[in-house]
């Protein structure tokens, strides 16, 4: 077991004590805190309650008008109504918070992440109201939260920044002779906020304008602002990020780091603790610069440094300091034996920090899974719609599930797309690892497209496995994480005999209902119950079709062909029902499997150890013949996932070129720009700035140029 020794005589003189009360940070009066009230919604809601009613803290929750249901609100003690949908007339209305706070008696405020977390006007309105932030003091958000005021502070700290401009003149022609000066390829990030909005790489300076609007408008809807700076782009670099704690007496102390280096569109996808490949000297000096970081800034509360850490040499610069809890704090408390929030209600009450730099141990290995719906073969698009069957690792003393949604719930268009959070811990990496992959096959959701197999992928992968990891690791290993998916016969069998036990099961409980055995319920749906011989099943997986040939044998036994090639295989089978789940034990040539299958809509989904498999049930022939009559004219735009139509940028009539932009789209906090496909001249737009849009929704029919 790692102990980390104690960092005092590593911290620079002039950030002293005396330097901590310069900075208007006081000593806090103990302050009792029996209710709080939680600015946020979803997962984070609900672990905030958990540790708060631990505690015997009252829990107030708040919630928009799509999120009366939720499971958050039904685990507080009390809740509010706050708005509708979209966060900006709900989870961000400060004037509302802080009424229904006075309203409920809260003394204090949680924000939670995201939303109005890192937000300077409602740490201020909380302090004027007489209400406790739960949270770092405003001055340190205002200075951590500039990107371009934060590196100033840290370089003066003695921690090391990275080369860039930071400057306040914002005008185009400044930032394209500073991003000329810096070189190419550089990043463009807002100057407030993080979770990779407001984020762009220009790889040469021809994209430099279009990337640099993109981050501004971004970055505008997200925080309000869209100053950016520019920041040289670090090939291959590492994220390494230290969890720090402060208290109000000048006290700091590091919790170690974690490597959230796997990321997809500049955010996290899975996260893990310590980082791999980290030499106990490396950690000290990790440990030590995010201390300084905090200390200089007169850091109160939980909060985490960001360090890009070249992956070859080793050397650090810091990136950014994030004042407030963070969405993978649970593997730090997993390696540490801490509960954060716990520690943030305390220092909050004006407490001392429960444990100090000598007390703090790192233990075995934790890693976190965000599972997210969204299309990781379609460029990790976001999805949204109904959570239609959804099953979950049981948890235990080393798994924890962290989620705000349960099945049937709905994944919204107007938040973030994170469905839960897997957290595993381990003795060391290798087993931690192991633990996580087993327990992702127990992730088992159906009536959406979620990231779980590429999860277990990136799990078995073998640079992975080795900690070989950096930023751009899915874009490196891209065809290795991504192949041609071969889809076994066994599957195509498994799926057929589901559906036959499963129109058995169903006729059989018809024909109860009815109390009648030759029901015309019993007599038409079963293949032994009628006698047919043969019947043929077809399947879509992706977009390739597959033929089952099926011949009923006698009772209990079928002979089965793929495709019209091979041998006949025999399949028996039994199947039990556990609530929407069809528990099929089958025996395939003598070899017996077992495996759980979901039916949803026009699909099967067929929970395997190794791989689920969604087998999609065509549609009737006369259905896509009516569908060809009517077809889309070329060069239509669809809607790749659902959302909101924020611009339109064309009109009809107008001649537009292949990869011109047509129209934003805005999903889950993110912007998508729809590009036309071919050249041609614009015929009609089938939709409004504001509308919401479902996935694949027809939004502009362009005419042909050629065919005019």
């Amino acid at each position: 077991m790692y102990r980390q020794h104690s960092l005092g005589n590593l911290v620079r003189k002039n950030l002293t004590f005396k330097r901590f009360q310069d900075l208007n940070i006081t000593r806090n009066k103990h302050t009792r805190i029996d209710k709080i009230l939680i600015a946020n919604r979803g997962e984070i809601a609900c672990r905030i309650t958990r540790t708060a009613k631990k505690l015997g803290v009252k829990t107030v929750g708040v919630f928009s008008e799509a999120d009366r249901n939720s499971m958050h609100v039904n685990l507080t003690d009390e809740a509010y109504c706050i708005g509708p949908a979209p966060s900006s007339q709900s989870y961000l209305r400060q004037d509302k918070i802080i009424s229904i706070a006075k309203q409920s008696k809260c003394q204090a405020i949680h924000p939670g992440y995201g939303f109005l977390s890192e937000n300077v006007e409602f740490a201020e309105l909380c302090q004027k109201s007489n209400i406790i932030f739960i949270g770092p003091p405003a001055k340190a958000i205002r200075d951590m939260g500039i990107k371009s005021t934060s590196k100033a502070i840290m370089s003066e700290a003695g921690v090391p920044i990275i080369e860039g401009y930071h400057g306040e003149d914002q005008s185009d022609e400044i930032l394209l002779a500073k991003a000329k000066l810096i070189g190419f390829p550089l990043m463009i990030k807002a100057v407030r906020g993080g979770g990779g909005k407001g984020m762009r790489i220009a790889w040469k300076e021809s994209e430099f304008q279009q990337s640099l609007e993109s981050a501004r408008t971004e970055s505008h809807k997200s925080f309000g602002d869209s100053a950016v700076l520019l920041e040289k782009y670090v090939a291959e670099p590492r994220h390494v990020e230290v969890q720090i704690f402060a208290d109000h007496y000048g006290n700091a102390v590091h919790l170690f780091e974690r490597d959230c280096s796997v990321q997809r569109r500049h955010q996290k996808i899975i996260e893990e603790a310590p980082a791999p490949g980290i030499s106990d000297e490396l950690r000290m000096e990790l440990g030590s610069a995010a201390v300084r970081a905090a200390k200089a800034v007169g850091y109160v509360g939980a909060g985490t440094v960001e360090f890009i850490l070249d992956r070859q040499t080793h050397s650090f610069h810091f990136m950014e300091m994030n004042t407030r809890l963070q969405v993978e704090h649970p593997i730090t408390e997993a390696i540490t034996g801490t509960d954060l929030v716990e520690w943030q209600l305390k220092v909050a009450a004006g407490e001392k920090l429960p444990l100090q730099q000598e007390d703090i141990y790192l233990r075995g290995h934790a890693f976190e899974a965000r599972i997210y719906a969204e299309e990781p073969r379609n460029n990790f698009l976001p999805g949204a719609g109904q959570l239609s069957y959804l099953v979950t690792p049981s948890v235990a003393d080393n798994i924890r599930v962290e989620t705000g949604v349960k099945e049937n719930d709905q994944v919204s268009v107007h938040y973030d797309p994170m469905i839960a959070k897997l957290v595993v811990w381990g003795q060391d990496r290798n087993s931690a690892l192991r633990i996580l992959h087993s327990k992702l096959s127990e992730y088992n959701i159906a009536g959406l497209e979620t990231n779980v197999e590429f999860l277990k992928d990136l799990c078995s992968h073998e640079k992975f496995k080795n900690g070989d990891v950096h930023t751009g690791f899915i874009e490196e290993n891209y065809k290795t994480l991504f192949p041609k998916l071969q889809v076994p016969n066994d599957v195509l069998a498994q799926g057929t005999l589901g559906i036959i036990l499963n129109e058995e099961l169903e006729a059989m409980k018809k024909s109860i209902e009815t109390n009648d055995p030759f029901s015309p319920f019993a007599i038409e749906s079963g293949i032994r119950l009628n006698h047919i011989l043969m019947r043929k099943f077809e399947f879509l997986v992706g977009e390739e079709k597959f033929v089952v040939d099926v011949k009923y044998v006698e009772p209990e036994i079928f002979m089965m062909r793929i495709n019209d090639s091979g041998a006949w295989r025999k399949v028996t089978g039994t199947m039990t029902m556990d609530g929407k789940t069809m528990k099929l034990n089958i025996e395939i040539d003598g070899v017996i499997q077992r495996v759980n299958i979901a039916k949803v809509d026009d699909q099967i989904v067929l929970f395997g150890r190794d791989r689920s498999w969604k087998l999609k049930i065509p549609e009737p022939n006369y259905v896509s013949r009516i569908k060809s009559n009517s077809s889309i004219d070329l060069g239509a735009a669809v809607s790749p996932i659902p959302g909101i139509v924020d611009k339109i940028l064309i009109k009809n009539g107008d001649i537009v070129n292949k990869g011109d932009p047509l129209l934003v789209i805005v999903a889950m906090k993110m912007e998508y720009i729809i590009k036309a496909s071919n050249d041609g001249e614009i015929g009609s737009i089938l939709c409004k700035i504001g509308d919401n849009v479902a996935k694949d929704k027809l939004l502009v029919k362009m005419k042909n140029v050629t065919d005019q």
